[in-house]
């Protein structure tokens, strides 16, 4: 028996559906994963604007990743709590909420204030994977007559298949992240630095953008292990690496290279600058007191030797030049930073 044409799925929607199940399969890269979201969804439905927010990694934020529309760039900074506004319901409920413009509700004022836009209806829902919320998929003030049972249904479906994609880009980010970390420190593995760096060499060959490195070590390290133990050892290279992180320039890129040896590479930065900075970081961390799990409060002396490129040409030459520097800091009373 023949299916009626009433019950048939329009060819229309099955391309979108299509369309976005080939693409979320194709892709592991999370921003273009939610750009293929919105963009296949607004097709479904006319809307003044389309706005896809994630949940941040302390769960208890809504942040914009990305909008279509006027105003997406005024969205970035803007964060939405769980249990705040339409959003902030739906990330907490795990439900979808519609509010017809024949409503007054409260949580529409809360959406987004009144500079940015007047919200007068909204359809919002959670993007549910096997780990709970990853987000939340608003359409605000999108065309009645499109707001169909058929419509919605369809929309939970798309959102569950965006979800299971969000959840799987995730899993792979940080496959890819633990591969490229040191588990005690937290920072760069020695491998992800050869990598970078190699290319960064690459670049100011090419550009003539300098990459600098500091090769830092620290200093009499074996008495910690020694007197207190390889865990509390463990737990000082963990500290001073989180210092180290935190201290250095937002655009130099923290390594661990192996023991008690660390590595900062600073792109675009000359000798005379690196020197400059290094010098700056390595007074913080030599004047950094890091209380430990036992009770202790230990501080770490440390050594430092620089090099640039140019004129080192290639990786194993800048970071043996910077190596060789910091071993005459250490045969010459330790504590300070050479350069050139």
């Amino acid at each position: 028996m023949t299916q009626s044409t009433e019950n048939r799925i329009p060819l229309d929607d099955l391309m979108v559906f299509h369309q976005l199940t080939r693409s979320l399969n194709s892709s592991f890269d999370l921003d273009t994963i939610l750009r293929t979201i919105l963009e296949q969804m607004e097709r479904l439905i006319t809307a003044d604007m389309w706005t896809l927010l994630m949940m941040d990694d302390s769960r208890t934020e809504l942040y914009y990743a990305i909008a279509s529309g006027n105003g997406e760039s005024s969205l970035r900074d803007l964060r939405v709590r769980v249990g705040e506004g339409v959003a902030g319901w739906v990330a907490e409920h795990a439900e979808t909420l519609i509010v017809p413009e024949s409503e007054d509700d409260p949580r529409l004022n809360q959406t987004l204030n009144a500079e940015q836009r007047i919200v007068r209806s909204v359809v919002a829902m959670p993007l549910r994977g096997r780990k709970g919320i990853q987000g939340v998929i608003e359409i605000l003030n999108p065309r009645a007559s499109q707001m169909s049972d058929y419509t919605i249904a369809f929309l939970h479906i798309l959102c569950d298949h965006a979800a299971i994609a969000i959840e799987n880009a995730q899993d792979v980010a940080h496959i890819q992240q633990l591969t490229i970390t040191d588990d005690t420190t937290g920072l760069f593995n020695v491998r992800h630095l050869y990598r970078v760096l190699e290319q960064e060499v690459d670049r100011a060959h090419r550009h003539g953008k300098p990459v600098s490195l500091a090769f830092i070590d620290l200093d009499r390290f074996k008495l910690v292990n020694d007197t207190h133990g390889h865990l509390i050892g463990s737990e000082l290279l963990g500290k001073v690496g989180a210092r180290l992180k935190k201290i250095a320039r937002p655009k130099d890129m923290c390594f661990r290279y192996g023991g008690d040896e660390f590595v900062v590479m600073m792109p675009e930065t000359t000798a005379t600058e690196a020197l400059s900075a290094v010098s700056e970081l390595h007074h913080q961390l030599i004047h950094t007191s890091y209380h430990m799990s036992n009770g202790l409060e230990l501080a770490a002396s440390a050594s430092a030797g620089l090099a640039t490129c140019p004129p080192e040409n290639a990786v194993h030459a800048i970071i043996g030049t910077a190596d060789a520097r910091m071993y005459a800091v250490k045969s010459n009373g330790r504590g300070k930073v050479r350069g050139a």
